[in-house]
């Protein structure tokens, strides 16, 4: 498989996603779980039949485009909002980007450490390190680069994330990730409870790190990404089952502006084992 991933990292862009976009109607066609959570979680959120015809192909885009992220050339990456990285880089107290399974995650945290990371302050990533050692080893040796580091979902890393802020840097995490039983509260993700983390506010209030949304934009042929960022539009609760739905709140806003790229068959909405609702 490692030999496969760096034979398709060579290929263009617009190659990939033709071959995502047949991988995405494929899981949908063909895995009747799948496309039932899929269509549930469009319902709760009412999109539109054109928009989540579109996400089919896009999220099976998503995983086609990883070898060539990963192992592959620099792809064209534009940037709308860097104003506020800029800003907030400036106020020296760090940054928390929060970004939802909208569009290509991994470019977010890519663009910033190869603009702001090498020369600046770097930027740490929270990720669940795959199970497959053969995949975990692809994704240490991408992850791994100038200005970009990773930090595992263990009390380790949640204190290698407070180090980084404290220093000024910057951490990444996906907020609409569903977190282990005992590190997350229920709140609304378009209006249907879901146990939502609360690290990424406790974070934010600890430090007293600038908050801000960021998501990698794909474009369509192959033409590469736009990073888009903008801050939270409210200043976080210091109550946590609030400030989770504030970033909820938030992440709805994200996801709407684009619903085509949302990863809509992702479990969003499942209670972790030990979790009473």
């Amino acid at each position: 498989m490692t030999v496969l991933f760096r034979l398709l990292s060579h290929l263009p862009l617009w190659a990939l996603h033709g071959l995502g976009w047949a991988m995405g109607w494929i899981a949908f066609l063909g895995s009747g779980d799948y496309r039932r959570r899929f269509l549930e979680n469009v319902a709760f959120a009412r999109v539109g039949r054109g928009a989540w015809i579109a996400a089919v192909g896009e999220s099976g885009r998503l995983i086609a485009e990883l070898p060539r992220l990963w192992l592959g050339r620099p792809v064209p990456v534009f940037w709308d909002g860097a104003e506020h990285v800029e800003a907030a880089l400036a106020r020296a107290r760090g940054i928390v980007f929060l970004t939802p399974h909208l569009g290509c995650f991994e470019i977010a945290a890519q663009a910033y450490a190869a603009r702001y990371g090498v020369t600046g302050q770097p930027m740490t990533v929270l990720f669940r390190p795959p199970r497959k050692t053969w995949l975990h080893e692809v994704v240490m040796q991408s992850r791994q680069r100038p200005g970009l580091a990773t930090a595992s979902t263990t009390m380790a890393g949640v204190k290698q994330l407070i180090k980084a802020l404290k220093s000024g840097q910057c951490v990444g995490l996906l907020p609409d990730q569903v977190p282990p039983d005992g590190l997350g509260v229920w709140a609304p993700f378009f209006g249907k409870p879901a146990y939502t983390m609360t690290l990424s506010a406790r974070l934010a209030l600890q430090t007293g790190a600038t908050v801000l949304v960021a998501w990698g934009e794909r474009l369509s042929w192959g033409r590469g990404y736009v990073v888009h960022v903008m801050p939270m539009q409210q200043t976080l609760s210091v109550d946590m089952a609030e400030a989770a739905a504030q970033i909820n709140q938030a992440m709805e806003l994200m996801i709407l502006q684009k619903p085509q790229q949302y990863l809509w068959g992702y479990a969003r909405y499942k209670t972790p084992k030990g979790v009473g609702e």
